[in-house]
């Protein structure tokens, strides 16, 4: 096939656009979509799979952004830290691990802290972790184990807090160990966007037991849903032992176990709470604690790390910028990451022909407000960036439609697959006037059954516009890895050898 790298190639990654017979809750089915009716009567299109394995996931798990971005990028299956952690737990390899047993043993003498996401989402974290660390401590001799949850709301359907928070509660009942110390939303305990007000308050909620008082965990989440406030937005929570005097707080000497096994949107807590020379609320002191993160958080941080990272390998931008090709990346600041750390391999900094395009992030009100999400703003940057340079390669994340659906509300996905449809109109017209290539694809698919449904092996669209090629085919059985190897094949760059993905096209 021709090199196409003197003119422009754009990958549209579209999050949450999945393929389903089903029509029941499928806000594809229900849509109005010209464009991509167009594209699938005219274009070579095939369907990839974007979940289990094939992405580095656990058999049956669910896709999500953020791994589709790492096939994608990575051109090859990503043994995620989600999976390495629910392998060991398996095989019984996670009760042997030195960094946790040194943990464990540490604690056994003074006190254990289990800080992270209350969710079953999969994307953040894993109640199997929780409970596996649980059942750890319990058999190392520790007395005192506390957890201090964040609660969810966005990876998991809204005002279910209560659920996995009751689940915990009968899980620490059967292993006999664990109390719930303090809660609060993950607006609070898991922002990335250095809105260190926020950190903040989660920081003085753990170590100085600041926030609203409650007796019980239950009752305090329920109330806050009476008051119009879903899980993710719930403030600071302290669950008290007794009258005026909380379940724990973190203290020195203590051990805290950071168990979300996703290390960007924790990193704020973690610096603020264990690292010797991040910022403290107030001018407080910080607790001298011992402090593990299950997988990696920031090397800078020097933190204990029970699953290190394995060693990295060439990604797709490495081979673009390798080859001085102009590669561009273009989305809002809050999905930002997803197609430059991740998408990059977890690199933070780009390569010399790497340039990135970023909005101002939708606020997380507009979910159920203005399901557009910035997906209008987002394509004209994409239009003017591709104008500017004729030959470059252009990747875009259109975020609204999978960050629409996890609401639950398919009135609002409907609206969302539709505003999105009218900016791959909008991309594909622009590419074919200035004879470039398209490829539109999704990171894991969550648009087309209900919330949560279960559904295994879901399949996301891959469709090619290529106005140079006449009767071109695309195979099928491929995965998210593939898009990656088609990419640099297009744009007249060598697959580096550690790649297995492979061109999707056939002719």
């Amino acid at each position: 096939m021709n090199s196409a790298h003197s003119r422009p190639i754009a990958l549209v990654i579209v999050d949450g656009l999945g393929v389903s017979d089903r029509t029941d809750g499928n806000a594809v089915f229900h849509a109005s979509t010209p464009y991509f009716d167009e594209l699938r009567s005219r274009y070579p299109s095939t369907v990839l799979s974007a979940s289990g394995p094939s992405v580095g996931l656990p058999e049956g798990a669910a896709g999500n952004a953020e791994i589709g971005h790492m096939n994608i990028g990575a051109g090859r299956v990503v043994k995620t830290g989600a999976a390495r952690v629910a392998e060991a737990i398996q095989s019984g390899e996670f009760f042997e691990n030195r960094t946790l047993i040194s943990a464990m043993e540490k604690a056994a003498g003074s006190r254990l802290h289990l800080v992270g996401l209350i969710s079953d989402g999969g994307v953040h974290s894993s109640s199997a972790a929780l409970y596996a660390l649980l059942r750890m401590a319990k058999r190392m001799g520790v007395k005192d184990a506390f957890v201090h949850g964040i609660l969810d709301g966005r990876d998991v359907p809204p005002r279910t807090a209560d659920i996995y928070v009751e689940a915990l509660e009968v899980k620490m009942a059967d292993i006999g160990l664990g109390k719930i110390a303090t809660l609060c939303g993950r607006f609070f305990g898991m922002d990335s966007d250095e809105n260190w007000e926020r950190t903040a308050r989660a920081y003085t909620l753990l170590a100085l037991a600041e926030g609203e008082r409650s007796p019980e965990p239950l009752t305090a989440i329920r109330s806050s849903f009476l008051r119009g406030i879903s899980d993710e937005f719930i403030a600071p929570i302290v669950i008290e032992e007794t009258r005026d005097v909380p379940v724990a707080t973190v203290s020195d000497g203590d051990v805290v176990i950071f168990f979300n096994h996703r290390a960007d949107t924790m990193k704020q807590l973690v610096r603020s709470l264990a690292v010797p020379d991040g910022p403290a609320a107030g001018g407080t002191t910080k607790p001298a604690i011992e402090a593990v993160c299950l997988t990696d958080c920031e090397p800078s941080f020097n933190l204990k790390v029970a699953f290190p990272a394995q060693s990295g390998a060439s990604s797709v931008a490495s081979a673009l910028n390798d080859s001085r090709v102009n590669n561009y990346r273009i989305s809002d600041a809050d999905r930002f990451p997803h197609v430059t750390d991740l998408f990059n391999g977890t690199a933070e900094h780009p390569g010399a022909n790497e340039f990135r395009i970023t909005l101002p992030a939708a606020a997380a009100t507009m979910r159920e407000t203005e399901p557009e999400m910035m997906s209008f703003k987002t394509t004209d940057k994409l239009l003017r960036a591709i104008e500017s340079d004729p030959a470059g390669v252009f990747i875009v994340n259109l975020p609204a439609t999978g960050l629409i659906a996890e609401t639950g509300n398919l009135e609002r996905t409907v609206e969302a697959v539709q505003y999105v449809d009218t900016c791959v109109g909008e991309i594909v017209e622009k590419i074919r006037s200035v004879g470039g290539v398209a490829m539109i694809t999704s990171t894991h698919a969550n648009c087309e059954v209900p919330a949560r449904a279960a559904e295994e092996n879901r399949g996301v669209p891959f469709y090619l516009i290529d106005e140079s090629f006449s009767g071109m085919r695309l195979r099928n059985g491929g995965s998210l890895k593939d898009v990656g190897a088609t990419l640099l094949a297009l744009a007249g760059v060598d697959v580096p050898a550690e790649m297995t993905g492979r061109d999707l096209r056939m002719s």
